[in-house]
């Protein structure tokens, strides 16, 4: 549990030197509650996509029965609305007699006709295949509904959906209905994540001009990574649409007493004798992260996203679906 142990570090270092009263480490070692390991995560995947992309599809179709048709500014022939013009806007993009109506000088914009280019990334790091708890989803599960759900929507709406590997572009299978060639294609980078470590982060090299990468991951790598990421997508340019997977058990931190909490990804383990004497504490670590990683996507041009493993998946989306709708 990689995420709770990010957290749980500085409070520890910070127990030692001061040795809070009831919050001291201890030496008697117990599992940490309902953990799961990524080998079992990793090779039940396959088994569970055939039902991660019914559930996409179906809360594909409920979405898009709930929506309007999404109108992009860009170079097509279709009249879309007036605007108010900008400072410093060009005279040309200026409607002179729609401008004459009123008392701000009017631009007429068209709607965009080329369909954009969506990128997917998903991230397989082992930190990903964890849940606290039978009852939620695994991070990766989340992940990928997210994903193809979003997909659904983006092909629907006549865009180019691509997924991105360690490597780069991922080549799918050649014939078959589009959302299901994506799930196999992920499918297929799980497996491939259980050979080789795999990275949080997209490659940034090579990027298509102006596409949009959708990132679902827990984003727990470094932040100068993150940083290093987003402004090379941003030079790109590029858009990132940031979708931040957390487990309930790593805001809330809900365990009582003695609890050893072993990581995924090789992370020392931290044990504590009474868990619950930190949990304001780490609160509001886990809150200052959540605040950096919006703070750096938006610094970069980019936006984010925040989704629990144990929360449905449709405010998610909704808030997702109109930060792409409002960035063409």
């Amino acid at each position: 549990m990689r995420g709770t142990l990010t957290f749980l570090a500085p409070l520890t270092r910070r127990l030692r030197r001061g040795q809070t009263a009831g919050a001291s480490l201890s030496a008697t070692r117990h599992p940490t509650p309902a953990a799961a390991s990524v080998a079992s995560a990793a090779a039940t995947l396959a088994e569970r996509m055939p039902d991660l992309l019914l559930q996409a599809q179906r809360a594909t179709a409920s979405l898009a029965a709930g929506q309007h048709q999404q109108h992009r500014a860009g170079w097509g022939e279709t009249f879309w609305q007036y605007r108010p013009a900008q400072p410093g806007e060009p005279a040309s993009h200026i409607d002179w007699r729609q401008s004459a109506r009123s008392t701000h000088a009017q631009v007429r914009e068209q709607e965009a006709e080329s369909a954009r280019t969506i990128l997917l990334w998903c991230d397989f790091s082992a930190s990903m295949q964890w849940r606290s708890d039978t009852a939620h989803a695994y991070k990766l599960d989340s992940a990928i509904l997210l994903l193809l759900t979003m997909a659904g929507l983006l092909l629907r709406a006549g865009e180019r959906v691509r997924l991105l590997g360690p490597d780069g572009p991922v080549a799918l299978p050649p014939t078959g209905p589009a959302l299901e060639r994506l799930a196999i294609g992920l499918t297929r980078l799980a497996t491939a994540a259980s050979a080789r470590p795999y990275p949080a982060l997209p490659p940034t090299g090579h990027l298509p001009r102006h596409a949009h990468i959708l990132i679902a991951s827990d984003f727990l790598c470094s932040e100068d990574a993150l940083n290093t990421c987003l402004r090379q997508i941003a030079s790109s340019p590029a858009r990132a649409h940031l979708i931040h997977i957390m487990d309930p058990a790593e805001i809330d931190l809900p365990y009582q007493g003695r609890v050893l909490f072993t990581g995924l990804e090789g992370e020392p383990a931290v044990e504590l004798s009474e868990t619950q004497d930190i949990r304001q504490d780490y609160a509001r670590l886990v809150s200052a992260y959540q605040e950096r990683l919006s703070q750096s996507a938006v610094r970069h041009g980019h936006d984010s996203v925040q989704h629990r493993t144990d929360s449905a998946p449709l405010p998610s989306l909704l808030a997702l679906h109109a930060l792409m709708g409002h960035h063409a």
